[in-house]
């Protein structure tokens, strides 16, 4: 089959953020498909042109066998209209390439079936369109619930004139894909409530490429520092300032070997930044983010990991995290902080849980975890990698997508 994904944040793994379809598409080339992932060159973190040159409006670039197409958008560096812009430009530009690219570029041939993915619609409604100009099925991914994440997060009012343009385009979008395919275990809850049949919705979480982790060296405990890492987005859903609280409460009870790390980027992390300075941290340092193929090894250098978000309501339909599963491929412990209805940790009782928005809960997790014998940290990081080699490796999930495009056909 040739497999058309249009996701405006797809990355390869030489650069940070997720790569989901590309690690689902190499797993489909070697099963004999053909993919092509329409991409955004602008990355969404490090808010700067990453694939095109200057003279470049678009470029197709084979990765490891998986076509990646870069389309140029405008910059942004903030949530703001110019990223509104950039959304929308995506979303023109690669509705009027994908309708004539197999025409200009003959190694890119007629698509089977069209993957959209959210979470802004603008780009599931690119896909329906180019599904309608090749007469194949379009299939919407939901990899956010929006706009009811942006009503939750206090970001538009539910009454606002564009929630409500939005919530319009969602029920078009939903009734007009062959499958709808979503990330969250509990989201056909929401979308069957929009009066789509049950039988549409495939649910395929995030997974983790565990290629990635074999060949990086366990690094063992240290008795001298013992470090806590968050790695991932630092955005308002990701409410790092509870970790921060948290890890105030720690220096504050004198467990001066207890480290956090934070790594990676996001419109929070200045006032993060901010806030550590003020609240006088010893015990925080912030890096930079890490391209995806580096991840396993920033994360061998952790004891324990935090997964942590904003105590919302969205978060009922539950989580599928890529640092989560990340995290659990790295065979540590795991502290989860989220009001959600599934938890990894706790089915593979693989961590610890908490209440989310509780620095305080949060800090005796960490001091906790600090005290207990090594062994049965260990004991808890190979629960967690037991049950991501079994319901998150790429090839379960691949086999999955296969079959629910197969359905469309």
């Amino acid at each position: 089959m040739n497999i058309w994904i249009l996701n405006h944040y797809a990355h390869p793994p030489d650069l940070p953020g997720g790569t989901r379809h590309y690690d689902l598409a190499q797993e489909l080339v070697k099963r004999g498909h053909r993919v092509v992932i329409f991409a955004s060159s602008f990355h969404h973190y490090l808010h700067r042109e990453v694939r095109l040159q200057p003279a470049e409006v678009w470029r197709i670039e084979d990765v490891n066998g998986v076509k990646f197409v870069w389309i140029r958008t405008p910059s942004y560096q903030h949530n703001d209209r110019y990223r509104v812009q950039n959304m929308i430009a995506f979303a023109f530009h690669v509705w009027q390439l994908g309708r004539r690219l197999p025409k200009i570029a003959p190694e890119i041939k007629n698509p089977d079936v069209v993957i959209g993915s959210s979470p802004h619609l603008l780009t599931p409604l690119a896909a329906y369109a180019i599904a309608r100009r090749y007469r194949v099925p379009f299939v919407m991914e939901v990899r956010d619930l929006w706009p009811q994440t942006i009503i939750d997060m206090g970001e538009l009012s539910a009454q606002h004139l564009i929630t409500k343009a939005l919530q319009l385009l969602e029920r078009f979008l939903y009734h007009r894909a062959e499958r709808i395919i979503t990330l969250l275990p509990w989201a056909h809850e929401y979308i069957t409530a929009c009066g789509v049949p049950r039988g549409k919705i495939v649910w395929i979480p995030n997974g983790v490429d565990l290629s990635r982790f074999a060949s990086v060296a366990d690094s063992h405990d240290s008795d001298e520092v013992f470090k806590v890492m968050y790695l991932g987005a630092h955005g308002q859903a990701n409410a790092l300032d509870v970790v921060l609280q948290a890890a105030q409460i720690v220096q504050n009870q004198g467990y001066s070997q207890i480290k956090f790390i934070l790594i990676g980027d996001g419109p929070e992390k200045p006032k993060l930044k901010k806030l550590a300075t003020e609240l006088e941290l010893k015990n925080v340092e912030f890096r930079d983010p890490v391209p995806k193929d580096k991840i396993p090894e920033a994360l061998q250098e952790a004891n324990v990991f935090i997964f942590n978000l904003e105590k919302a309501e969205v978060f009922k339909y539950g989580v599928s995290s890529n640092k989560l599963f990340d995290y659990l491929a790295a065979s540590k412990p795991v502290i989860f902080s989220v009001r959600s209805s599934n938890n990894p940790v706790e089915e593979a009782y693989c961590g610890l849980t908490v209440p989310p928005r509780d620095p305080q809960a949060l800090a005796h997790a960490v001091m906790t975890l600090s005290q207990m014998p090594k062994e049965e940290r260990e004991a808890m990081g190979r629960r967690g990698r037991e049950y991501v080699e079994k319901y998150h490796a790429i090839p379960v999930l691949a086999e999955k997508l296969v079959r629910c495009i197969e359905d469309t056909r």
